[in-house]
């Protein structure tokens, strides 16, 4: 009873050291009240854990040694501070989040962005082609990541789910760059698809938010978040933050292979800085959303909709609606309607539509006027609300302006609160939903 044994094999285990006492976790945040310095396992090895001790072996019995590493967060960023669920209070601290992943990297006068060493070493080498990897929300951010670096940098993208890349035979070298993105750092199915790459020669980039964790200690080279902990299961900074360095990364590379003057890059800049306060000011709108939650709390199906950069961020929006209120939601690209989703249109599915003041704004607004037709219910999610859209929504949810390759960091706020409230408003588990794991670390 006084004597705990466990063994790494592909899953993660941390252990935690304390004063006369010692833990056992498969992730940093379950050790956080307890103590900061901790240990990691790696495959094949074996940890033999007393009150006082740990004795770290292989599997075949040789003494491993291990120096601690101590957690730097600050435990009370664990803690609701006066919020009613974790989920909110980290969808308020995204603003602060933002600021916090582009500390440091932002070169004002330059318009320009400066990344880790070892990040900048990976990105010099010759480059042809990116296949971002992530699993769930990280996903979408990497669909968002794929339109960045095509359009900022001209590198072809392919965007892959960890459990499906290593099973298709896919096509990659030592040309090709293998970008990973995970909250935590410990998703099973990328990590075996960032192995999976590792094994063809394929250089790999992390963006993460867990310093240490093992997609970051098995990468060339990490892109950190700096979101901080989170801790309801579903990712709200962790995403926007996500979006943030993906940002970076690809203004980064455009201006590296000159595609990308000092007018442009300082333009790209700022719109990049006026974020925080823009997520602000978005948030500072949430009653008017909380109204609409409470209007539409009872659907059973709900479409949401968007084109180009903000298509991923329709499927975004579905997934926290139905992580948490379980009401069933999906994404489509607006121009897909007609094509067989709008046979579900009638006046009892509210429709979601992502419609910023971009270059395909009248296409969607066409979407739109399709939707209203045939008795949809529509909630519009705008940047740019005009007497057209007042004349075909029955609600509009808006945002500030922004660039238009930063109008996904926007258009999600009122999306992450709408969810909230809906889910509030049916009473469900918002921070901890059914059958969901925060990180899940089996394949």
């Amino acid at each position: 009873p006084d004597r705990l044994v466990t063994a790494k094999s592909a899953t993660p285990i941390v252990i935690g050291l304390g004063d006369g006492e010692n833990f056992v976790a498969s992730d940093i945040p379950a050790l956080l009240e307890h103590t900061r310095r901790v240990l990691f396992l790696e495959d094949g090895e074996v940890a033999e854990l007393t009150a006082d001790r740990v004795l770290l072996t292989t599997f075949s019995g040789q003494p491993v040694e291990r120096t601690p590493r101590v957690v730097t967060w600050d435990p009370v960023t664990a803690q609701k501070g006066g919020y009613k669920h974790f989920l909110l209070k980290e969808i308020h601290e995204q603003p602060q989040a933002i600021i916090d992943t582009i500390r440091g990297r932002i070169l004002h006068e330059e318009g320009d962005v400066q990344l880790d060493a070892d990040v900048r070493a990976l990105l010099a080498a010759p480059i042809e082609r990116a296949v971002l990897i992530a699993c769930g929300t990280a996903w979408h951010a990497c669909l968002v990541g794929k339109f960045l670096l095509e359009r900022l940098a001209h590198l072809p993208c392919e965007v892959d789910y960890g459990s499906e890349f290593r099973y298709r035979g896919p096509l990659v070298d030592g040309r090709t760059l293998l970008i990973v993105v995970s909250q935590s750092g410990e998703t099973a199915d990328t990590l075996a698809a960032l192995e999976a790459g590792r094994e063809r020669g394929t250089p790999v980039l992390a963006v993460c938010n867990v310093v240490d964790s093992s997609i970051a200690r098995r990468s060339s080279a990490v892109l950190y978040t700096h979101a901080g902990p989170e801790i309801s299961v579903a990712s709200t900074k962790a995403f926007t933050t996500q979006l943030t360095a993906l940002y970076l990364l690809a203004l980064h590379l455009g201006r590296r292979r000159g595609l990308i003057d000092d007018e442009r890059g300082r333009q790209l800049v700022s719109d990049l800085v006026a974020m925080p306060a823009a997520v602000q000011e978005a948030l500072g709108r949430e009653s008017a959303i909380e109204r609409v939650a409470k209007k539409y709390g009872n659907a059973h199906d709900v479409l949401y909709l968007g084109r180009g950069i903000n298509y991923p961020v329709a499927l975004e929006g579905a997934l926290k609606l139905k992580e948490i209120s379980y009401i069933h939601a999906e994404g489509y690209p607006a121009g897909e309607m007609k094509h067989g989703p709008i046979a579900l249109i009638n006046e009892e599915v509210p429709v979601v539509v992502l419609i910023p003041h971009d270059a395909v704004f009248h296409k969607t607004l066409s979407n739109l006027k399709e939707v209203e037709s045939r008795g949809g219910r529509i909630i519009v999610v705008t940047d740019a609300p005009s007497s057209d859209l007042q004349d075909v929504a029955a609600d509009v949810l808006t945002v500030p302006p922004a660039g238009e390759l930063l109008t996904p960091l926007l258009l999600t706020i009122p999306l992450q609160l709408l969810a909230y409230h809906v889910a509030v408003y049916r009473g469900t588990d918002v921070d901890q939903p059914r059958n969901l794991a925060k990180s899940v670390t089996v394949e």
